[in-house]
Formats: structure tokens, sequence, C-alpha cells
């Protein structure tokens, strides 16, 4: 299933995507996909619904974040080792756990919007994977039992914030709109193999990013587990499971107002953001 949020933003409905490419709102059975709806097996009652009843279709609208700002969003640095190696840092031996903001998640076609003072920001293609239910001290072999699903994600960065000036990576990471996430959440069962996914990105046109999650360090149910072992994941929650290479801090470009970015990952969809000031 493909759940998505449509509507105004700050006043999105939940709803699925139908196979006819309309909508069906869900606002009627469901009051968001948020940490409430995976904790109460929302997904379960939404594939029973879809068994059961004849929803009423809609066209679809602007498309929302696919789930209501979750309780946090982990991020996983330097998880593709070519993206490492053109970052100039070493490869990891562990993963690098760091946080985003919630405040930055946007949808997924809305505009990103270069923070005052910035001359730095990039753009980064992720996989991003949805706890379904509280996990804590997961074991790697149980891991996937504890997803809901996956996400396209744009983990927008601005450099100069990130790693010029002092501190942690999430002040530049967490600036409004850097996170824009969809157009769907895809549910677990619908994607055979999230560690062989082709994902991609466009900067105006041209392909920047092309490579396979297959790619990545650590894959999917090893992130589910370690990050496991240091705080509890909520359902809801997001995990950005890394960026492969090709991104402006290594091409030494950097994203300025009237720039298109387009993206996408095999079987979650494509997004498309604009820039502006």
């Amino acid at each position: 299933m493909k759940l998505i949020r449509f509507g105004e933003a700050g006043k999105e409905k939940p709803g699925l995507l139908l196979n006819n490419g309309k909508v069906a709102d869900l606002s009627g059975y469901f009051s968001d996909f948020n940490e409430a709806f995976f904790e109460q097996d929302g997904i379960d009652r939404i594939h029973e619904l879809v068994a059961s009843e004849k929803f009423s279709e809609c066209e679809p609208t602007r498309l929302g974040p696919p789930i209501a700002r979750p309780s946090k969003i982990i991020c996983i640095g330097l998880n593709f080792r070519n993206h490492a190696l053109e970052s100039k840092m070493a490869i990891p031996t562990e993963p690098i756990i760091f946080l985003k903001s919630t405040t930055a998640i946007t949808g997924p076609n809305d505009s990103i919007q270069i923070p005052r003072g910035s001359q730095k920001t990039d753009w980064e293609v992720e996989l991003a994977v949805v706890i379904g239910k509280k996990a804590k001290y997961v074991e790697e072999a149980d891991a996937l039992d504890f997803v809901a699903g996956y996400m396209l994600h744009n983990d927008v960065s601005e450099r100069a914030f990130q790693l010029e000036r002092g501190g942690q990576w999430v002040k530049g990471k967490s600036c409004d709109t850097f996170a824009p996430i969809g157009p769907w959440l895809v549910t677990k069962e619908e994607i055979a193999n999230p560690n062989n996914l082709h994902m991609w990105l466009k900067l105006n046109g041209e392909l920047l990013q092309d490579e396979s999650t297959s790619d990545m360090i650590f894959h999917v149910p090893y992130l589910v587990s370690y990050i496991s072992q240091f705080m509890t994941l909520l359902p809801g929650d997001i995990i950005s499971t890394g960026t492969p290479s090709g991104v402006g801090l290594a091409l030494g470009r950097y994203l300025r107002p009237g720039d298109v970015i387009e993206l996408g990952i095999e079987g979650l969809g494509t997004a498309r953001q604009e820039v502006v000031a």
C-alpha cells in the first residue's frame, strides 16, 4: 500500500493512493498517520478496510509529508563508501548517528528554502525507514519486524553550518524545509529488499547521484538493530540511511534560487523541489 497525506500544508488528511491514481480519503477512519496510528496497528486496519469497504475516491491535491511529525529523525552519516571518500572522511567502522529536527519536514514537492546566511546548501537523496512499533534492544534478525515501510527523503544540508561552525552536524541539517519526504509511505510488504533499490537525483536535469542502496556500508536491518541499542525507537520514527556520492560538497557547487531538484528511489516514487531564497 501507498499511504499519503494530502491537502493544504498543516491541514493534511490521511489517505490511500489507489491503483487508478486517485485517492481514498481515510480521515473518517484515522485522525492522522502519526505515532498513535502505527502503535494501534493502523496499517493492519487499513488492510482490513481495503478488503471490506468501497472508499469514496477523490482527485489528488497537494501531497504533504506521508506521516505526521514523528518523535525524531535519526540520520546515518557517510553510509556509502564513495560518498565518504568524496567527502574526504574516514570510512566508518560503526554507523555515524546524528539527529535532524522534525520541524524540517515538508512535502515531497514543496519548495526548499535557502536559509539566511547560507552559501552551501546541498542535496542528498536517501532511503528513509519508518518504524512501525516500539523498538528497544532489537536483534538484527528481527529488525524488519519493527519496520512499517519506506519513503524517499532529500536530506538537505547546509555544509558551512554543518562543518564550519563548530558543534554537531544537526545545525546544518535542521533548517525549515530541509527534510522533504514522500511522495508516499510504501508499506514494507511491497518492497522485497530495501537493500537493493536504485536511487538517483538530478539538479536542473543533470544526473548527479545514481547508485543503489546495495552500496550502503550498513544495511537496513543492522541499522534498526544498532540504533535501538542506544535509544528507543517509537512508532513513526524515521531512520534516514545515508546518501551516495555526487553531492554538492564534493562537486564544489551548491543550490541557488531557481534550481530544480528531481529525485527518486525504485518503488518509492519521485519528488520535485524548486529552490527559493
